[in-house]
């Protein structure tokens, strides 16, 4: 068994300890609710029977449940900060506001709360600031796109920022977000049933006079369907192209993905084909390359229909930042590390990618090593230069070693994690998992089967739950 990190659940913008202990996270113990630091402290107590919403960890807001009503749907809400005085008082309901991916992933929106009046629903700052007046009937997120919200009143809807902007003023019957990115601007259909875009600047691109428009947009160009005809258009409403395709898949720059008879393949804005539909899935890698799929499998090829990477794999993805692939193995074990070049250089499992650090973590015959992104190995010491202690391993037992490679706890373990931005490690040991601290010292002895868990982690004596999009900690 291996542990793979999270970066995105995890981390925080820095691992300076005064930094990760302030941030915020809901704990169970019992069956009551509370609120614990990055220390493990209580911030708030544990005695709440509903679990306690932190809209974001970096900020002392915490919003309680109380007198909940299953039946009726009612309840009474209180906001208290970590000096337990209540705050936004000023409103009958005060809520984070979630969204969710298309994998359905939850998040909170940013910097937001919802909150209510008896004449309607607005958006305050987290600093309790005023953004948008309690005028609207329902406030939500627009699903899987941030900083964008949908204002309902009238029966009509709207868009805002999270700055409390009207973006789309409410007057339209529906909006829907271009590519799930707010910066790509927004899909809007008005009372008539046309359609048209206007970007996150407020600013209309298309007046709405056509019959639908595509999810899809790039290099200022949108795919609308007019008099029937599926059309490439610019923002000057002329059109490109025309009666080429069914669907558009993405546009890159000067190319379009398209679909036609349920194949995928490459057009020319100016409609000349590059490769031709024949592929169940197809995308842009990279420059001339596309990741692409064929009886089932995927490789990589040119636009000429060279065989790059050969169609053998589960998935492929290339990693823009870093600048090589990542093929999934068939066999769902492994996975294969590519060059641009198309060299395979590496093989094992990819647990974790810091673009910014420079380096990743490889999973490979039962063990964890770092590299930098020309593959190049290195040295725990190098690449986690805030850490104390490091993850060792010797005759399949793992341990931890100091800056100097001294031991400073023996191989006594079946796996192990990193110190994690707290300053803990999980421990597992006779198929249970505990931690320690950055000393070294055994805080949790290993008592937590945690076999269901995704994510193995620890603050203090809190390991985190199971529910990933619950995100919360337990000492149970």
């Amino acid at each position: 068994m291996f542990v793979i990190g999270i970066k995105t659940l995890l981390s925080t913008d820095e691992k300076d300890e005064s930094i990760a202990s302030n941030r915020y996270y809901p704990c169970l113990t019992g069956e009551k609710w509370g609120v614990i630091n990055g220390k493990g402290e209580f911030v708030i107590e544990p005695t709440f029977d509903e679990m306690i919403t932190v809209p974001d960890s970096k900020n002392d807001i915490f919003i309680c449940m109380q007198e909940v009503n299953y039946e009726t749907g009612s309840y009474r809400v209180k906001v208290l900060n970590s000096k337990k005085k209540e705050i936004l008082t000023d409103y009958d309901i005060v809520e984070a506001i979630e969204n969710t991916d298309e994998s359905y992933n939850m998040w909170y929106e940013e910097g937001v709360l919802r909150v209510k009046k008896p004449e309607g629903y607005g958006l305050v700052s987290l600093l309790g600031k005023e953004l948008l007046k309690p005028e609207y009937q329902s406030i939500t997120a627009l699903p899987g796109t941030k900083n964008s919200f949908i204002l309902e009143k009238e029966d009509k809807v709207g868009l805002c920022d999270n700055k409390g902007k009207i973006i789309v003023p409410v007057e339209y019957k529906e909006i829907k977000s271009i590519e799930n990115d707010y910066k790509k601007g927004y899909i809007v259909k008005n009372t008539d049933g046309n359609y048209g875009v206007i970007d996150f600047n407020a600013k209309v691109i298309l007046e709405p006079k056509y019959e639908d428009i595509q999810r899809v947009s790039g290099n200022k160009t949108y795919v609308v369907k007019q008099d029937g005809k599926w059309k490439l258009v610019n923002e000057k409403q002329e059109v490109l192209l025309e009666d080429k395709f069914e669907q558009v898949a993405t546009i890159e720059e000067d190319k379009l993905i398209i679909v036609k008879d349920n194949q995928y393949g490459v057009l020319g804005i100016s409609g000349e084909e590059i490769i031709a539909p024949q592929y169940e899935a197809l995308k842009i890698a990279f420059g001339d390359y596309y990741i692409a799929k064929k009886n089932g499998k995927y490789g990589v090829i040119s636009a000429t229909g060279e065989e790059k990477i050969a169609f053998e794999y589960a998935n492929i993805s290339y990693q823009t930042e870093t600048d090589f692939i990542i093929a999934d193995k068939a066999n769902g074990t492994e996975q294969d590390l590519f060059d641009n070049k198309f060299q395979k250089k590496l093989t094992g499992i990819v647990s974790n990618i810091e673009p910014e650090k420079g380096y990743f973590r490889l999973y490979h015959n039962q063990n964890y090593d770092y590299y930098n992104f020309k593959f190049e190995k290195k040295a725990p010491n190098e690449v986690l230069t805030t850490n104390e202690i490091f993850l060792s391993k010797k005759d399949g037992k793992y341990g931890y070693v100091g800056k100097d490679g001294n031991v400073v706890v023996d191989y006594i373990y079946e796996d192990a994690t990193e110190l994690n931005q707290y300053g803990y490690a999980s421990i597992k040991q006779n198929g249970k998992w505990g931690a320690i601290d950055q000393s070294g010292t055994l805080i949790v002895p290993p008592t937590y089967e945690l076999q269901d868990n995704k994510v193995i982690d620890f603050i203090g004596k809190w390991h985190l739950s199971g529910d990933l999009n619950s995100y919360y900690y337990t000492d149970q």
